[in-house]
């Protein structure tokens, strides 16, 4: 089925006319936090050219794509994937019986389905191999679809930390993984981790500043990094105009990245006050993975699902993150969409807005998180997030209303990625 899926996409998907006209039958303004009245969007090559109110007969020569029952909204982001691993009972072993080849045909897939789902936009936040890398060149490439990506490649980490990959090895095949494993030990080794990543051809950097939950290791909140390591790495990357996203549980680490400069920080589980009070004053982007903190705790239930010394770490921790996504959203805290797909599963990416609306976000709030914020934490906020005049051509549509009801974003029918059809419509001419 998955393979059937593909090839419909693939032979879908094809250089776009040169000017393409879409009946939408209402669109979803996310600045205002409105929905419109029948709009005609123009595409030509992979822009917005005009947005016309109402339907006109399309010119002879041009494409028309019939959207009348459906809503028509930006292309949605997802600030935390995973595109290269998905979660299942044999995911500990499969790094040992997986090749790198196995790990990008997988990739392969796992795009397909975000596509798909409507999210035309992702960042990625940590992968095997650099698939992600190879993923994101070939899709630009339009080799296979999927989603625009931008990537951080392998995850950084100190020896033993959240994305040391020998974690859980036994002593003669655990060895002494280094900058280019992405491990590091102090100063020296954080720099040369950083431009060994640009070197490799990442788009930013991810560092795991505090213990995680699928990590075979004891803790999943302590500080894993020294300030002065945490501050290199940022210094670093600002040298290359790479952004940093860290990965954070525990308040103590999120204080020292904050005060680095971190851009972003992901989960924030145990988010105090105080932290929240420091994001606020500095800018500093929250993206909460809601999405992957209610799977691990719900997997956390079934015996073998995880290794033992995961499994109290999934059940405790992966409760809390909506509760404190609810907290943070009051406080004023900057938030960007991110659901952590690849630790819950691809194409559910969608899922994350009905709970964020369940802890008290309004419907446009959530949807301006995945689309308007997104757009500016990424720093792409001239060319997407909105349906506008000159922003890339990124449109869904889905058969309601999602600012009265964010279920219907489960239920997307169409979508267009910088002009080119993926998932279509009703085309009528």
């Amino acid at each position: 089925m998955r393979c059937s899926l593909l090839l419909s996409l693939l032979l879908l998907a094809g250089p776009a006319a040169a000017e393409t006209w879409l009946h939408c039958g209402a669109t979803i303004d996310v600045v205002a936090g409105e929905r419109t009245g029948a709009k005609t969007l123009v595409v030509v090559d992979d822009r917005i050219e005009r947005i016309e109110s109402g339907h006109r007969s399309a010119p002879d020569g041009v494409e028309l794509i019939d959207l009348t029952g459906l809503t028509c909204l930006p292309g949605l982001m997802d600030m935390h994937t995973h595109l290269t691993s998905e979660s299942s009972p044999t995911r500990y072993a499969d790094q040992f019986t997986d090749n790198e080849a196995d790990v990008a045909l997988q990739s392969v897939e796992y795009a397909r389905e975000t596509l798909a789902a409507g999210f035309t936009t992702v960042r990625d936040l940590g992968d095997s191999y650099n698939a992600s890398i190879a993923l994101r060149d070939a899709i630009d490439r339009d080799v296979i679809p999927g989603p625009r990506i931008y990537t951080s490649g392998k995850s950084l980490a100190t020896t033993g930390g959240h994305a040391d990959p020998t974690n859980g090895w036994r002593a003669d095949l655990m060895g002494s993984p280094g900058p280019r494993e992405g491990v590091l030990n102090g100063v020296a080794e954080a720099r040369e981790a950083v431009r060994q990543r640009y070197k490799d051809g990442a788009d930013l950097i991810k560092v795991t500043i505090t213990g995680g939950v699928l990590s075979v290791a004891k803790s999943g909140m302590n500080p894993q990094f020294r300030p002065e390591e945490i501050q290199a790495v940022i210094e670093t990357a600002a040298d290359y105009e790479m952004h940093v996203a860290a990965h954070a549980h525990g308040a103590e680490g999120m204080k020292r990245a904050i005060r680095a400069g971190i851009h972003s920080i992901e989960h924030g589980t145990f988010m105090d006050d105080e932290v929240m009070a420091m994001m606020v004053e500095n800018g500093t982007w929250y993206v909460p993975t809601i999405s992957a903190g209610r799977f691990v705790a719900e997997k956390s239930e079934i015996d073998g699902y995880y290794p033992e010394l995961v499994r109290p770490k999934a059940a405790l921790i992966g409760p809390l993150i909506q509760e404190t996504f609810a907290r943070a959203h009051a406080a004023g805290v900057p938030i960007a969409f991110g659901t952590d797909c690849g630790v819950c599963y691809h194409g559910d990416n969608a899922a994350e807005f009905g709970f964020m609306v369940e802890a008290g976000m309004s419907p446009a709030d959530a949807l301006r998180t995945a689309t308007l914020n997104a757009a500016e934490l990424l720093g792409i906020e001239r060319d997407a997030g909105r349906l506008a005049e000159g922003y890339w051509a990124d449109i869904i549509a889905v058969p309601d209303d999602p600012l009265e009801s964010v279920d219907t974003l489960m239920d997307v029918r169409f979508v267009m990625k910088a002009g080119t059809v993926y998932v279509p419509g009703r085309a009528t001419r």
